[in-house]
């Protein structure tokens, strides 16, 4: 099994920069969604709201070991605090990379609303013995994008953010259960649930829906 994780950037009643410690307390401010993506079947395996901490990280990855019952190649980002992370939700049962990516910043003038921009990367082996030729997030970015691209109060400029972290919490993961349950795959032609043996057919709305009854 090859699972990728990446983390994907949104905000909550008002950008970190203009958030007050009592409204930060609240849950307001920039938001982050961590996801975990099985790279053959395309399923969405865990996700996590939250900052970008260590203690954010272990908390997640935790869930996904807890979600997957066989031994893993896993890629993460660049980002620092996988790496104990990972140990400690793992331990030595799984083959891990990273994939680090240089990057440049946008010329004046562009960097407000823009990130920097990509300009290659370089990959670590972190434990035991991951395939090269699998190492990549390229699939949970991908993933990421269709979430950003689903929902409207993901995407960078916006006035239909979410105005309080229960709702945003609440959307993300409806969305979630559609993506894993009721959206078609373009590349599979069935869901993920589908396609790794959790589901037998397309969920419709009024299935998932009827899960909060």
């Amino acid at each position: 099994m090859r699972s990728a994780c990446d983390e994907i950037w949104s905000f909550v009643g008002s950008k970190e920069k203009y958030t007050s410690p009592e409204k930060k307390a609240e849950g307001c401010g920039e938001c982050w969604t961590s996801t975990a993506l099985d790279a053959d079947t395309k399923l969405m395996i865990s996700f996590r709201l939250g900052d970008r901490s260590l203690a954010t990280a272990s908390d997640f990855m935790h869930d996904v070991a807890e979600r997957i019952a066989n031994r893993i190649q896993l890629t993460t980002d660049g980002h620092h605090v996988y790496l104990e992370a990972v140990e400690s939700a793992f331990g030595l049962e799984i083959d891990s990379a990273m994939v680090n990516k240089v990057c440049r910043s946008n010329p004046e003038g562009q960097t407000r609303y823009s990130p920097a921009k990509c300009i290659g990367c370089t990959t670590q082996t972190i434990s035991a013995s991951p395939d090269p030729k699998h190492v990549s997030t390229s699939y949970v970015e991908r993933a990421n994008l269709s979430m950003r691209m689903s929902m409207r109060r993901s995407t960078r400029l916006t006035n239909a953010f979410s105005k309080k972290l229960e709702n945003h919490a609440a959307m993300v993961a409806l969305y979630f259960m559609y993506y894993n349950f009721g959206r078609v795959h373009q590349t599979l032609h069935v869901t993920p649930a589908m396609e790794a043996g959790i589901a037998d057919h397309v969920w419709s709305i009024e299935e998932i829906i009827g899960l909060l009854g």
